[in-house]
């Protein structure tokens, strides 16, 4: 009992307490109160800057249509894609392909999807000659003022993420069950998935759609790539306050921080009063009992749109990979006029530093987060649901630009000064709760007679663990280190700030070269922060088959 308590105590310590730590500087420091600089006058100073500030609101308005309007889609098309694939051949060829748009960065994603709708980029070079354009578009769809390029950016990371967890979920639900009897009553199959799986499922995935819509208000790096620059989306202005070389511009930002995370609770409060009124009325609609003719051509053309979307995500990646190997690609033809590794060759000494701090980096937080993993579902009991069991969460759900400043102020106080400590904490505050979501499903379900037997034939707790659970469970671990590293090699923020611009990994080396350097050499720095974690998802999916094969004696 005392070693459970104290394990849990040190997860939620080592995991929540930084966040707290830096919301309470972001917070105290938008009233004006930072000892660190001299600060101590409270008041209300630094919101009246903000508020002063032009442009303040095309921001908000910005940053409300470009998250709202990413998550309400990606959710929409995530749904219609398991709908209309669930349990057919080609849902099982398709769900693998998801696999490269998770391995891939937000960044390197939004750089790849630049090189495909800028000007002169391949979409417009492709349709140069039935178009007859003789020069590259006047119009841009990256940082278009609507932010219609940060959206199609978003909707390629939340599409395969939604959809993988919504069809994970499904494998605990009835779905085959429910199915046929709506049928058996009349519905049709789209009819089915809205009015009965869509209320049970719902539950399940309720908190990585809360994810997805934090990441969508509050991302920093897609909006640098992708988004509107003059003014940009709110993230950015308050990193760009917190960059400022003024130094009361802090206390500004920290204003601008909290207005961030104000923004995210009003949305979650909008997902709570939806949720309500959606179950208010669905029961006067479900009554009804009509037959929505409407709802399968709707669903049909939102696989259509999942398919164009993924094949503009593979166009992304497959740009990153062209323009890495370019020497010479003249407008408006539709392919290199010649290939050359020089920008390998010529970035090769720079890109080593940025290479060895992303590995550094995602091989500590992995670990780091693997343990802890692993000692909070250990300590977790079986059956019970625990007060505590979702703010190990909280990470994902408040902005990064809220709480991270801040965090910064407070480990400075501590004595921890921006270095691979700071980094590499910062990190595992986003590296753990993916890890632990991935992790939290197996373990829940596994077999306990398992160890139970082992026990029966005198093995220790650790024994059981280390040669019994372990063993039996490598493919979620090995997909729960896939995520890890993947996560932890996407991080931009957590390196920027936490790292005081010393520290530079392949992300914020991309992110910065993307605002104008040279296109081959930011595709070289975009495939490298690819190649990581695609690595890695192909080590955790083809170990865990070589290693069926290896056991196939112990089914016969």
């Amino acid at each position: 009992m005392l070693l459970r308590t104290g394990l849990r105590t040190l997860v939620i310590a080592v995991i929540i307490g930084p966040v707290l730590l830096g919301v309470t500087q972001t917070l105290t420091a938008a009233f004006g109160w930072l000892p660190a600089l001299g600060e101590r006058s409270i008041g209300v100073a630094p919101w009246v800057a903000l508020l002063d500030r032009p442009g303040l609101v095309t921001s908000i308005q910005l940053t409300v249509w470009t998250g709202i309007a990413a998550t309400i889609v990606g959710f929409a098309l995530a749904f219609a894609f398991v709908a209309g694939l669930y349990g057919t051949p080609a849902g099982r060829r398709l769900t693998p392909l998801l696999a490269p748009f998770l391995a891939t960065p937000h960044a390197a994603i939004a750089i790849g999807l630049a090189f495909i709708i800028a000007p002169s980029g391949w979409l417009f070079r492709l349709l140069a000659e039935p178009l007859q354009l003789s020069q590259p578009p006047s119009f841009a769809l990256v940082g278009d003022p609507m932010g219609i390029g940060l959206i199609l950016g978003l909707l390629l990371k939340e599409i395969p993420f939604l959809a993988l967890v919504m069809t994970a979920s499904l494998g605990h639900l009835p779905v085959r069950r429910w199915l046929i009897a709506a049928r058996s009553l009349g519905y049709s199959n789209a009819s089915a998935w809205l009015r009965v799986v869509l209320p049970r499922l719902w539950p399940h995935i309720r908190l990585p759609t809360l994810i997805v819509l934090s990441y969508a208000l509050s991302n920093v790096d897609m909006a640098l790539l992708l988004g509107p620059s003059n003014p940009p989306v709110l993230a950015v202005v308050v990193l760009r306050l917190y960059t400022d070389p003024a130094l009361s511009s802090l206390l500004t930002a920290g204003a601008g921080a909290l207005l961030q995370a104000g923004l995210v609770m009003t949305a979650f409060a909008g997902v709570w009063l939806m949720e309500r009124l959606i179950t208010v009325t669905g029961r006067i609609w479900l009554r009804r009992g009509g037959r929505d003719r409407f709802v399968t051509p709707l669903l049909a053309m939102g696989r259509v749109g999942v398919r164009v979307l993924f094949a503009l995500g593979g166009m992304a990646i497959t740009a990153l990979l062209v323009w890495s190997v370019t020497w010479r690609w003249p407008w408006p033809q539709r392919f290199p006029e010649q290939f050359s590794l020089a920008a390998w060759r010529q970035s090769g000494n720079d890109w080593t530093g940025p290479f060895g701090h992303s590995l550094l980096f995602a091989g500590i937080t992995t670990i780091a987060a693997l343990v802890l993993a692993i000692a909070w579902l250990e300590t977790e009991r079986r059956g019970r649901s625990s007060m505590l069991a979702g703010i190990v969460y909280l990470p994902l759900l408040l902005p990064q630009i809220g709480f991270l400043p801040g965090l910064q102020f407070g480990f400075l106080q501590l004595g921890i000064d921006a270095g691979i400590l700071a980094v590499s904490w910062a990190h595992l505050l986003f590296v753990f709760p993916y890890v632990l979501l991935v992790l939290v499903g197996p373990w829940r379900g596994f077999d306990p007679m398992l160890t139970y037997q082992a026990a029966s034939l005198g093995a220790g707790p650790l024994s059981r663990l280390l040669r019994v659970k372990l063993p039996v469970l490598i493919g979620p671990i090995l997909a729960a280190i896939a995520i890890g590293v993947a996560v932890s090699i996407a991080q931009y923020l957590p390196t920027l700030i936490m790292g005081a611009g010393r520290l530079s990994t392949l992300t914020t080396e991309a992110v910065s070269l993307a605002s104008g350097a040279d296109r081959r050499i930011t595709a070289v720095y975009a495939m490298l922060q690819t190649l990581i974690p695609l690595l890695v998802y192909t080590v955790a999916i083809i170990t865990p088959i070589i290693r069926a094969r290896n056991r196939r004696f112990l089914r016969e």
